[in-house]
C-alpha cells in the first residue's frame, strides 16, 4: 500500500528520493551549510519543509554556490500563499504545481525574489478571469512590458528585462514563464534547440489551463491560444523540449532522465515525428552500454547535437525527431562511428566504435530539414474579437513606449558630461544601453568622476551592453576603486580589457574585487603577482568538479564558486580570471578555447589547471597557427566568408569535435592566422538554398604546436536558378506616411526592387529589418528601391520608421490598407497563419523572382544576392 504526505501528494518514494537528494546537497554544500540551510531552523509547515527540500534536492550548484537561503525560504512562502490565493489554487494538481508553478528558476537568469512583484502587477487584472484568459491576459501584459531584440547569451532576470523593455526570445520567454507561475498559472519554456530549416533558433511557453496546455508566443501576444508566427516553423522542427530541475515522470516523452533533471520531448504536439532507434556496437559486434549517441543537425555552420543520450544495456538509444536529416555520432572511450541519415528512409541504424583516428580529405553531403507542410484549418478569428486584440496591441505598445520615453537621452547626458568633465557623446552612448537602469549609470558616474575622471566611464565602456541594464552602484565602485590600484603597472589597453573590466564571460557581474583582495594574505598576494600560476594551484586545492545542468555551465559568479569550492571547469576559470584581474594579475578565458590564462613576460600563458585538462593537455602550453586560404579557383561565385553563418572549425576532443568560440559574422578570417591548439581539426562550410537544404563540406586537417598550417577555405557548388514566379500589380494604391497616395509602381520604380509585406511587432519581421540594415552598405551600392508596405491588420499607430536609422538610403515605408497589391503567390492558410514578412524581389519588368515567408533567418542576404543578380541579368 502506497502511503501519502499531505504535503503535495507525496507518496513514501517520491519522499524518500527527496530526502535522500537534498542529503546529497547537504554535504556538497557544506562550507555554505548555514547560508543555505539555517532557514530550516525556522518554524516551517510541513508544506514549506518540504516543498524547500524539493528545491534543494535538485538545485543546480550555481545557485547552492549564489544564493542564500532566506531567498528561496521567501519564494517558497510566497507560491505557497498565491496558490491559496488565486482562483485556481485548487484546480491545479499537486504534481503540475512542484514541476511548473513552484520552481523558481526558468532559465540561465540571475535569480532575484520577484514572485510577490509579479504577481501584485497581475493578480487583479486576472482575478475574474478563466484559466485560459487568464494566460492571455498575462502575455498582454508581458507585451506591455518588453519586446523583441537580438542580445548576447546572457539571459537578464524577469526584473531587468521589465527594467529594460527588451529582450530575445529566451528572456521574453522567462519573463512570461515567470509571470505565469506568480499567479500560480502552470507554465513552461519550450524550444528548439537549433532550426533545421535556417540557421537560429527560438523559444517561446507552453502554459496549463483547467486539463489541457497550450502554446503562445511570450511578450508577442495572439486573440487566441495556440496560435503564433512559429507555428509554421516549429512543423519543420527536429526537437521541441523543455527541461524540468526534478525526477520528473511525464506524462509526456522523456528525451532524457539525468539524475538532476528531465528532458522532455514536445515535438508531436506540433509536427510529424518518428521515433528512431540507434544500436551501438564495438568491433567485435557487441553492443556497447554507456556509449554517447549525439544527433546532429547542421546550423550556424556547425553540426550541433540538439539531443545527447546514453545507450542503454543493449547498446541502444531511442530519439523522437521530425523527418529531416541528422548526422548521427556516437562516442565512447575516444572511439566513435558516425553516419549521416534521413530519417523518413529507416526507423533503425547501427553505428560501430570503429574509428579513432579522423578521417583525412573532404566529405560533401546534403542535409535536408523536414518539408513545409499546411496547419489544421482552424475557424478565424472573428472581426470584432480582431480589432479588440489590435487595440490590445496597440495599447500595450503605446504603454511600453511611454516607459522608454522615461529613460535618460541626449539632454541630461548633455548636463551630465559637462558636470562631470566627460565627452557627452560617450556619456549618451553608456546612459543609452543601460535603458531604464540609466539613473544608476548616471549616479554613480556623478559620484566618482570627480575624484576618478574618466575612469568611471571607461569602466562602463568596458561591459557589455547587458551589464550596463543590471549592474548597481556596489558593484561598480568595487570594480572601480578595486581595480585602478593598480593602473600604472601596466599598459593602458591591456589594464583596460584584462585588470579593469570585470566581465570574463556570461556569469553575472558581482562585487568580487574587495572579496578576493582579503581573501589572501599579503605575502601570498605577492607570490601569485610575481607568479600566477600558484594562485590556479592554490585555487585548484581541494576544489570539487561538479556539472549537473548542461545550459549553467560557466555561469557561476567567481565569489560564489570560491566560497563553495565546487563548480563546473568553467567556472573556476572564471574564478581565478577574477581573482587574478583582483590582484591586478591581467587574465583572460582564451578567445576561443575559453580555457583560463594570464599575462607575463610580454604574453599570454595558459594557467596550470589539471582538473579539466588530459594530461597530454597539461604537458603542452604550445599553441599552433591556422590560415584560411582563399579558394582562388572559385573567384567570384565564392561566398563571402563569414564565421558561424557559413563556416566554423572544431577540434576533435575525445572523439567529439568542439567548435571554436569566435565572434559571430567575423569577416576577416583571412588576414591573420587564427591561434589553436595543437590537434586535429573539422572545418565545417555549408551554402543553405532556399528550400532550407544545406550543401555541407566537411575538410579535415591536423594542427602541429609551433606550425602555421594552410587551409583552403571552399564551399560546394550551390548556384540555383532564378525562375520568373510572376509579376507583381504596380496598380495598386498605398500611401505614404505624410498621408499621401501613390501607386506602388510608382515607388517600385524599372530597374529592380525589394517589396515586403511587414507585421513591424513580430519577432520575424524585426530580423528582416536587421539583416537589411546590416546589409545597407550592399544595398547601397545598388541604390534600388526596397518599398515596406505595413497592412491595416498589421499596422500599430506607435510604430515609427525612425526606430531603424541603419536601413538602406532607398528604403521607403507605405501603408496598404486593401492588401490588393499582395501577389496571388501568397494564398490564404487554411489555419490562418499570416505568415509575415512576405518578401518579394522584383527585376526591371517587375516580374517577381524570389519570394520568401514567414521566419527564416538569412533571407535578407538571399534576397540581396538574387536582386543582385538579376540587375545584372537585366
Amino acid at each position: 500500500m502506497t502511503t501519502h504526505t499531505t504535503a503535495f501528494s507525496l507518496d513514501q518514494e517520491m519522499l524518500l528520493r527527496i530526502e535522500e537528494k537534498f542529503q546529497d546537497k547537504m554535504a556538497l554544500a557544506e562550507s555554505r551549510k548555514q547560508e543555505l540551510f539555517g532557514v530550516f531552523e525556522e518554524a516551517l509547515t510541513a508544506e514549506e519543509t518540504w516543498a524547500l527540500k524539493y528545491l534543494y534536492a535538485y538545485m543546480p550548484v550555481n545557485d547552492l554556490a549564489d544564493y542564500d537561503g532566506a531567498l528561496f525560504l521567501s519564494h517558497v512562502r510566497r507560491t505557497l500563499a498565491i496558490r491559496k490565493q488565486v482562483p485556481w489554487g485548487e484546480r491545479v494538481p499537486d504534481h503540475l504545481f512542484l514541476h511548473f508553478v513552484l520552481p523558481y528558476r526558468v532559465n540561465t537568469e540571475n535569480i532575484e525574489d520577484s514572485r510577490g512583484i509579479l504577481y501584485n502587477e497581475l493578480a487583479e487584472r486576472t482575478a475574474g478571469l478563466s484559466m485560459a484568459d487568464a494566460i492571455l491576459e498575462t502575455n498582454y501584459w508581458c507585451h506591455e512590458k518588453a519586446t523583441y531584440v537580438g542580445s548576447d547569451l546572457r539571459t537578464i532576470s524577469p526584473l531587468t528585462m521589465i527594467r529594460t523593455a527588451r529582450g530575445r526570445c529566451g528572456e521574453e520567454s522567462t519573463l512570461a514563464v515567470a509571470a505565469l507561475r506568480s499567479i500560480g498559472i502552470p507554465a513552461r519554456q519550450v524550444y528548439t534547440p537549433r532550426w533545421a530549416h535556417c540557421d537560429d533558433n527560438h523559444a517561446w511557453v507552453e502554459a496549463w489551463a483547467d486539463g489541457q496546455w497550450y502554446y503562445i508566443g511570450a511578450c508577442e501576444p495572439e486573440a487566441r491560444l495556440n496560435q503564433g508566427w512559429f507555428t509554421p516553423p516549429a512543423r519543420r522542427a527536429m526537437l521541441i523540449n523543455t527541461r524540468i530541475y526534478a525526477d520528473y515522470p511525464g506524462p509526456e516523452d522523456i528525451t532524457l532522465a539525468d539524475e538532476w533533471f528531465t528532458e522532455i520531448n514536445l515535438l508531436e504536439n506540433y509536427a510529424p515525428t518518428q521515433t528512431i532507434r540507434v544500436t551501438v556496437k564495438d568491433e567485435a559486434g557487441v553492443p556497447v552500454e554507456g556509449a554517447e549517441v549525439r544527433f546532429e543537425l547542421y546550423n550556424m555552420a556547425e553540426l550541433y547535437p540538439i539531443a545527447t543520450l546514453p545507450t542503454d544495456e543493449r547498446g541502444e538509444a531511442s530519439f523522437k525527431t521530425g523527418f529531416g536529416d541528422l548526422v548521427i555520432r556516437a562516442v565512447k572511450d575516444g572511439r566513435w562511428g558516425e553516419t549521416k541519415i534521413s530519417v523518413r528512409d529507416s526507423e533503425r541504424f547501427e553505428l560501430t566504435l570503429d574509428c579513432s583516428v579522423q578521417p583525412e580529405g573532404t566529405a560533401d553531403f546534403d542535409m535536408v530539414p523536414p518539408p513545409e507542410r499546411e496547419g489544421e484549418a482552424a475557424d478565424a478569428v472573428t472581426e470584432e474579437k480582431q480589432q479588440r486584440h489590435n487595440a490590445r496591441i496597440e495599447e500595450g505598445t503605446r504603454t511600453r513606449t511611454a516607459f522608454e520615453e522615461s529613460f535618460l537621452g541626449g539632454d541630461e547626458a548633455a548636463r551630465l558630461a559637462k558636470e562631470a568633465g566627460l565627452p557627452a557623446e560617450r556619456v549618451e552612448a553608456v546612459l543609452g544601453k543601460a535603458r531604464g537602469n540609466g539613473r544608476e549609470i548616471a549616479a554613480f558616474l556623478e559620484e566618482r568622476s570627480g575624484e576618478f575622471g574618466e575612469w568611471p566611464l571607461r569602466l562602463l565602456e568596458s561591459l557589455n551592453d547587458k551589464d550596463l541594464a543590471d549592474t548597481f552602484r556596489p558593484a561598480l565602485d568595487d570594480h572601480l576603486t578595486g581595480a585602478l590600484t593598480r593602473r600604472g603597472d601596466w599598459d593602458e589597453e591591456l589594464f583596460v580589457r584584462y585588470i579593469l573590466c570585470p566581465r570574463v564571460l556570461f556569469e553575472m557581474i558581482v562585487p568580487y574585487r574587495k572579496f578576493f583582495q582579503e581573501a589572501f594574505t599579503p605575502e601570498e598576494t605577492a607570490a601569485y603577482q610575481a607568479d600566477p600560476a600558484q594562485l590556479a594551484r592554490r585555487l585548484e586545492q581541494g576544489f570539487g568538479l561538479w556539472q549537473d545542468l548542461p545550459n549553467l555551465l560557466g555561469k557561476g559568479n567567481p565569489v560564489g564558486t570560491y566560497r563553495l569550492g565546487k563548480g563546473d571547469p568553467v567556472s573556476l576559470g572564471i574564478l581565478f580570471v577574477a581573482a587574478s584581474r583582483s590582484l591586478g594579475i591581467p587574465a583572460r578565458l582564451h578567445p576561443s578555447e575559453q580555457k583560463p590564462q594570464y599575462w607575463q613576460d610580454g604574453g599570454w600563458k595558459d594557467a596550470p589547471f589539471t582538473l579539466y585538462a588530459s594530461a597530454e593537455e597539461t604537458g603542452s602550453a604550445g599553441w599552433g597557427m591556422l590560415r584560411l586560404l582563399r579558394d582562388e579557383a572559385a573567384g567570384s561565385d565564392a561566398p563571402a566568408a563569414s564565421y558561424s553563418e557559413n563556416f566554423t572549425f572544431a577540434r576533435l576532443e575525445n572523439g567529439v569535435y568542439k567548435t571554436l568560440v569566435y565572434p559571430f559574422g567575423q569577416t576577416d578570417v583571412y588576414d591573420v592566422p587564427f591561434e589553436v591548439e595543437p590537434g586535429a581539426y573539422r572545418l565545417t562550410t555549408g551554402i543553405r538554398l532556399k528550400d532550407g537544404t544545406v550543401r555541407v563540406r566537411l575538410s579535415y586537417f591536423t594542427v602541429s604546436e609551433g606550425d602555421t598550417t594552410e587551409v583552403p577555405l571552399t564551399f560546394r557548388e550551390a548556384a540555383e536558378e532564378v525562375p520568373v514566379l510572376g509579376t507583381l500589380d504596380g496598380g495598386g494604391e498605398v500611401t505614404r506616411f505624410d498621408g499621401t497616395a501613390a501607386a506602388l509602381g510608382s515607388l517600385i520604380g524599372s530597374k529592380g526592387a525589394i517589396t515586403a509585406w511587414i507585421e513591424p511587432e513580430r519577432e520575424p519581421t524585426k530580423h528582416l529589418l536587421r539583416e537589411l540594415g546590416e546589409l545597407a552598405e550592399s544595398f547601397d551600392k545598388l541604390a534600388l528601391p526596397i518599398v515596406l508596405i505595413i497592412g491595416d491588420r498589421e499596422w500599430t499607430a506607435s510604430f515609427d520608421p525612425a526606430a531603424y536609422p541603419n536601413l538602406p538610403a532607398q528604403t521607403a515605408f507605405v501603408r496598404d490598407s486593401s492588401y490588393a497589391s499582395l501577389p496571388d503567390l501568397i494564398s490564404s492558410s487554411a489555419a490562418n497563419e499570416a505568415g509575415y514578412p512576405h518578401l518579394f524581389v522584383l527585376d526591371g519588368q517587375n516580374q517577381i523572382r524570389y519570394t520568401a515567408s514567414g521566419y527564416k533567418i538569412g533571407t535578407g542576404k538571399e534576397a540581396l544576392q538574387i536582386l543582385s543578380a538579376v540587375t545584372k541579368q537585366g
